[in-house]
């Protein structure tokens, strides 16, 4: 097998590598070949961050790769090994997006028919990015689990050949150069390397070739607290499935770690961490300030994690590589995004503030608010008494008590800053309480597959009792949409019987009926 082929010479480097006394995991790493498939990317310091930070920075760009992620790596290294009979045979997996673009890149460069099969909800862009490669798409299902299993069936029925995304020893292998190209790019000592974690083939190449050849540096994991496959294994110290996982970062929404990554992670990672949605939002921001790129959720994980990291232990003067590990995207998701960004930094307030019913109110109000800048205002007449309004008040760093000054004026309001029924739909919603207030209306937020049928399916789910009182949809260009649906439901119906109904359906929802911002704005009692 031929060596790393980084597109430069290093000779001395090379020699270094093969005389380490290593595991076989790392020799593979050192001969894997992902020339055909992946480009050497840069390490890109970044000047702006590393200066608020107060920490040298890098950012591993694997944005640029041909597939705007780094999964062709591990792809290719595994598919340029295959036997003649299985390259005649044909390859397939199954991936909502990085990894197919992968497996079809590479399977075009080495003239293998590849047949990809990918959720019904996968956006259209990623869709014709497989096919744009060459690669012949099947749609099946509406998770990843559900196209899982239907690839390895059509794998045993055509003799075909699964590619695993991650728990394969030579897709790992092709992950593990990008660790060899941050220590062949950056002579100085690393401190601290932040990896994102879903299935964690990532994340056991760089520990293997780290553990190696700069074991003092530490390598931390990160995941979204919405799908933590990672840290529920890690305190159970075996591989657990988790029950459903959050799908915002598509890219690392896997609900069981690797067998083989978590053979390699557990006893060598130093730590593992978790952040919020509102974290990998501000982290999208700081990468688009830093290089006027946009990456995807799960490729903004490891700044995301390194901004916490650093703020939690106050680090200062250190060398911190991350990894923008993916920019596959759709546009659509901007728009939540950019709502998302400042509440994770506490540059906006979002408020539910009742003010009386009368002239002169309204001016009173905004006096109260003073010079801060308003984001966003809602404002709804409830009864003679009093009003309610949804306000954004964008934060002043110069002035932390604005929130208990506020309350001293005599206001009395909610703070729904991080509300999540507010954030993604009550804002978008205001318009008043039903003049005849349904007495038994209950209220859910659901995650809706996009596909096609899928609304007629959950209403021919419902009793025909129930009546639908409300129902908001938001698209974010991801696997699942967002609704908040209200029902006005028989008096008589128990609360055991309500969630029987809606657990049959087979769709994800929170019940929101107690919700302060639902109750104030949308059911109050």
């Amino acid at each position: 097998m031929q060596g790393p082929q980084f597109g430069y010479s290093n000779t001395g480097f090379l020699s270094i590598l093969m005389s380490v006394d290593s595991s076989a995991l790392f020799q593979s790493i050192v001969s894997a070949d992902v020339s055909g498939a992946a480009i050497l990317t840069p390490l890109s310091p970044m000047p702006m961050l590393s200066q608020k930070y107060q920490n040298t920075c890098f950012a591993k760009r694997e944005d640029q790769q041909p597939v705007f992620s780094f999964k062709c790596r591990g792809a290719y290294n595994k598919i340029r090994q295959l036997s003649a009979q299985n390259r005649l045979s044909g390859i397939i997996t199954a991936s909502a997006g990085n990894h197919a673009q992968g497996v079809a890149l590479s399977a075009s460069q080495l003239g293998i028919d590849a047949t990809i099969v990918m959720p019904q909800t996968t956006p259209s862009i990623k869709v014709n990015a497989v096919r744009a490669l060459g690669g012949q798409v099947v749609l099946h299902g509406d998770s990843y689990d559900e196209a899982y299993t239907h690839a390895q069936d059509l794998a045993n029925r055509h003799q075909l050949t699964f590619i695993h995304p991650y728990d394969d020893w030579d897709v790992i292998a092709g992950q593990g150069t990008i660790a060899l190209e941050i220590l062949n790019q950056l002579t100085t000592p690393i401190d601290y390397v932040f990896v994102a974690v879903g299935g964690g083939g990532l994340l056991a190449g760089i520990l293997a070739v780290f553990k190696q050849l700069s074991p003092q540096t530490q390598i931390i994991a990160v995941e979204p607290d919405t799908s933590n496959c990672l840290n529920a294994a890690l305190e159970a110290n075996k591989r657990v499935m988790l029950d459903s996982v959050g799908i915002f970062a598509d890219g690392v929404a896997v609900k069981q770690i690797g067998e083989r990554p978590f053979h390699v992670i557990q006893g060598q990672l130093d730590a593992a961490i978790t952040v919020t949605t509102d974290a990998i939002c501000a982290a999208i921001k700081d990468i688009y300030e830093e290089y006027r790129v946009i990456v995807e959720p799960a490729g903004a994980l490891s700044w995301a994690g390194a901004k916490q990291w650093i703020k939690t232990h106050n680090l200062r003067d250190k060398t911190i590589v991350t990894i923008a590990c993916g920019a596959n995207m759709n546009f659509d998701r901007l728009r939540h995004i950019a709502e998302r960004t400042d509440s994770n930094d506490h540059r906006e307030h979002l408020l539910a503030v009742t003010i009386p019913e009368k002239p002169g109110a309204l001016r009173a109000f905004c006096h109260a608010i003073g010079k801060q800048t308003i984001t966003e205002f809602n404002y709804r007449f409830q009864s003679d008494d009093n009003a309610f309004v949804f306000v954004g008040i964008e934060s002043n760093p110069d002035d932390p008590q604005f929130m208990s000054d506020f309350a001293k004026k005599g206001y009395s309001f909610y703070d729904l800053s991080q509300n999540e029924c507010a954030k993604i739909h009550i804002r978008h919603m205001i318009g008043g309480i039903p003049t005849q207030r349904r007495l038994h209306e209950r209220v859910f937020r659901y995650h809706f597959p996009e596909r096609p049928g899928a609304l007629l399916e959950f209403l021919n789910g419902l009793n025909d009792d129930w009546t639908i009182s409300l129902f908001h949809y938001r698209n974010h260009g991801a696997a699942f949409g967002r609704v908040l649906v209200g029902f006005d439901i028989p008096p008589a119906t128990s609360l055991d019987t309500v969630y029987n109904t809606l657990n049959a359906i087979g769709f994800s929802y929170v019940d929101e009926t107690d919700n302060p911002a639902v109750r104030t704005f949308l059911c109050q009692s």
